[in-house]
């Protein structure tokens, strides 16, 4: 029964549809601002006179697709394409400053890949038992989860700690602004207008990481990324190598990327800052991270992508959707009359299945595109004049931001965050810290405010926040990331010592 639903999805029309998909969605996720879930809502509409299961193989394609061509802007431009590519930005841009920015983007094409499949294989025999996982956390479970996260700052701080600190909770702050999501009180507008929306996260992300690349790149004369011998072809044969190499990398933040993916409002970006942070508290003594390490690209680009099959999880099997892009997908099939929930595997199992092995061959289709994709955008971007790369960069900038909420605000608080990077980082201050209490404020605030109104109202505070088995394990974790860190310099200063 399983190789018909396979057969199903090797029909000409849905292996154009997954081609079509990974293109489409590659091309837009690698434009800033354009993410992933625009993608999907711009193309749902094409989708209502198909087939269930053709539309689902497109839309799923257009996803995955999306989720990899982040990678570009953020290696190239060190601007990331959509939030999930943040991490990339951190090893992916220093690699192509120093004339590697071809294997780079051949690695993070090779990662994308095996961090898809990961997913959509455990979307395919895991669903039932991995959805369960899903619905055990609560309110609390996400807050600490959130604070496991903002634990990262510690390893995202690059040696100055208090000042990794001190952008996270600036970020946290930012998060803040508007109108709250629990109560409605506008908070920290100060009269204006313009921040009564807040602080969108794809427009903070443009302004701090994209308006301070386009200053410099004003400012110095020099090229954009260094070029030796002309202009290559992405190296694919030496990226090959490299990640078979680190094959052991590439499982784990697969693994990170499928699990953090079923729990709703994570996301991508918290799968790649998770995954980099753990193969950055594990690296070797020769191996540079944040300084060009090819491992920090394969880490963040694996598990960001399996976040597409671990996703699908929740949100085929509970109705549920894990991401904005599976809120959408099940938007598309609730027109399509298909019910999600527990039944639906079997009542609708041809649907299902066709779509899982139609995203498996989506997932394949995505290594020669994307191959082909990223040879072209290196050559692009490294031969382009500077006199056309920064209005161009520039204008997409805005629009991008612009096209999200239609509003003029976002692209002037957008510029604000970018000019306020740029100055703050003559100083030490790094963007991603301030970036990742932005993404996870919300999801503590909310966590928090739950979790105290149900302990309230059960008299049970403590037990509430500190009682339940997966918050205990959380915290462990938490206390782990942040001790060990601690440990291991305090370890090394005494050796030094003693060498001395």
């Amino acid at each position: 029964m399983e190789f018909g639903h396979f057969l199903s999805a090797m029909t000409p029309l849905n292996l154009g549809l997954a081609l079509f998909g990974v293109i489409a969605g590659t091309i837009v996720g690698s434009i800033p601002g354009l993410t992933a879930t625009m993608a999907l809502a711009i193309l749902v509409p094409i989708t209502f006179s198909m087939e269930p299961a053709s539309a689902l193989i497109l839309l799923g394609a257009i996803y995955t697709g999306a989720i990899y061509g982040g990678a570009y802007a953020a290696i190239l431009l060190n601007t990331p394409g959509t939030p999930s590519a943040i991490a990339t930005t951190f090893d992916g841009y220093p690699m192509a400053k120093k004339g590697d920015g071809d294997l780079a983007v051949a690695l993070a094409c090779f990662a994308s890949v095996f961090g898809g499949m990961v997913g959509a294989i455990a979307l395919l025999f895991l669903a039932p038992p991995l959805s369960k996982v899903a619905l055990a956390f609560g309110p609390i479970e996400y807050f600490w989860l959130s604070i496991f996260g903002l634990s990262l700052i510690a390893s995202l701080s690059e040696g100055n700690l208090a000042k990794g600190l001190a952008g996270g909770a600036f970020g946290m702050i930012l998060s803040t602004v508007g109108v709250a999501e629990i109560s409605a009180d506008i908070r920290l507008t100060f009269g204006s207008q313009t921040l009564i929306g807040g602080f969108g996260v794809v427009g903070a992300l443009i302004g701090l990481y994209c308006i301070p690349v386009l200053i410099d790149l004003v400012a110095v004369p020099d090229r954009h990324l260094k070029v030796e011998e002309g202009v290559r072809t992405v190296r694919i044969g030496e990226a090959f190598r490299i990640a078979m190499k680190s094959k052991f990398n590439l499982v784990r933040s697969s693994i990170i990327g499928t699990l953090v993916g079923i729990l709703p409002g994570a996301g991508g970006s918290v799968a790649g800052l998770v995954a980099y942070s753990e193969a950055k508290r594990t690296a070797k003594p020769h191996q540079k991270f944040g300084e060009g390490e090819p491992d920090g690209i394969m880490a963040t680009e694996s598990a960001n992508n399996a976040t597409v099959g671990g996703g699908f999880i929740p949100t085929l099997v509970l109705g549920i959707p894990g991401t904005p892009p599976d809120a959408i997908v099940l938007g598309a099939l609730l027109i399509q009359g298909v019910r999600t929930g527990p039944a639906m595997f079997t009542q609708s199992g041809s649907i299902v299945y066709t779509f899982i092995y139609g995203l498996i061959i989506a997932t394949i289709l995505m290594l020669p595109a994307g191959l082909l994709i990223g040879r072209y955008a290196y050559k692009s971007i490294v031969t382009i004049p500077k006199a056309v790369l920064v209005p161009t960069v520039g204008f997409m900038t805005i629009i991008g931001t612009y096209s999200i909420r239609n509003s003029i605000s976002d692209v002037v608080l957008m510029l604000g965050l970018g000019i306020f990077g740029w100055v703050v980082a003559r100083f030490g201050f790094k963007a991603s810290p301030i970036v990742l209490g932005l993404i996870l404020g919300p999801i503590a605030e909310q966590g928090f405010v739950q979790g105290w109104t149900i302990g309230s109202a059960i008299n049970n505070l403590p037990g509430m926040f500190f009682g339940r088995p997966i918050s205990q394990a959380i915290i462990a974790f938490t206390l782990i990331t942040l001790i060990l860190p601690l440990f291991l310099a305090r370890k090394q200063r005494k050796s030094e010592l003693e060498a001395e």
